[in-house]
């Protein structure tokens, strides 16, 4: 088996540029981990060509969640291979109506990189394991945080984490911040993995896991005690108001202009 990382760059806004790694499994068989923003298919068709393989190898598609830069092309993959689609129960009804998912969660550009809805084949819980062909055994692992109901996939020695620990000097995008330190720490304590693959950085090989878990777990820690503390002084201040007065006590004015670190703050209000 091996792994191929794919890098998708894209924007949120004209001002917000990002990208996300999707990952494609190679086997006798193709699978997906993840599948980018809408329109992203050439891209992911050009690493299958480069590695002699063509979209009808492609049989199945694993959904780390259910957000628009994870699912872009999923359903343009399964209107044209026929594969199978994988996720949590929990992100199934945003993956499969994107409507309900933009009324819950609106971004800029939504159904520019969400693309379609897409119909879950097979639902997994934390703790399942697929067979995906001889040799390859598939299992799914429950990290929720960034997102509700966030799956992360072990496939031997490797382990595909998805956006579940926040990149230093990236934006911290979670929803819940306490199932997010609990999720880091899962994968962290995970035993006989040899490299973990991210959405948002290059493989952790090894014990850099350690250090990945431990700046992850701090940047939550710190948009906690900017956010008490703003609070503390400033008990009445407005959602908006405090994103800012954060991202500034945080010493990182750019993240206000990102929609979703909103949320980030959000989750440090539910206690």
């Amino acid at each position: 088996m091996k792994v191929h990382q794919i890098r998708i760059d894209f924007n949120v806004t004209e001002e917000v540029k990002r990208y996300v790694y999707v990952y494609l499994i190679e086997g006798e068989n193709c699978y997906l981990i993840d599948s980018g923003v809408a329109g992203c298919q050439d891209i992911i068709i050009e690493e299958l060509h480069r590695i002699g393989k063509n979209i009808s190898d492609i049989k199945g598609i694993f959904l780390t969640h259910a957000h628009p830069d994870h699912i872009g092309t999923a359903a343009w993959f399964k209107e044209r291979t026929g594969c199978r689609v994988y996720a949590s129960a929990g992100e199934k009804p945003w993956i499969e109506d994107i409507d309900l998912q933009f009324a819950q969660r609106p971004i800029p550009n939504f159904y520019k990189l969400a693309g379609k809805s897409v119909q879950v084949g097979c639902i997994l819980h934390d703790g399942d394991e697929i067979t995906l062909e001889k040799g390859i055994i598939l299992k799914a692992v429950s990290t929720p945080g960034h997102s509700a109901h966030e799956m992360s996939f072990q496939i031997g020695s490797y382990v595909f984490i998805g956006d579940c620990i926040p990149v230093k000097g990236d934006i911290p995008i979670y929803i819940d911040n306490h199932a997010a330190i609990d999720s880091i720490n899962k994968i962290k304590n995970m035993t006989g993995v040899d490299a973990f693959y991210p959405s948002w950085d290059t493989a952790y090989l090894g014990n850099e896991i350690d250090k990945k878990a431990a700046e992850g777990i701090e940047i939550i820690e710190m948009v906690e005690q900017a956010v008490q503390s703003i609070k503390t002084n400033t008990p009445d201040k407005e959602l908006s108001g405090l994103v800012c007065e954060v991202c500034s006590e945080l010493g990182m004015s750019w993240l206000a202009a990102n929609p979703l670190f909103a949320r980030t703050v959000q989750s440090h209000l539910r206690q």
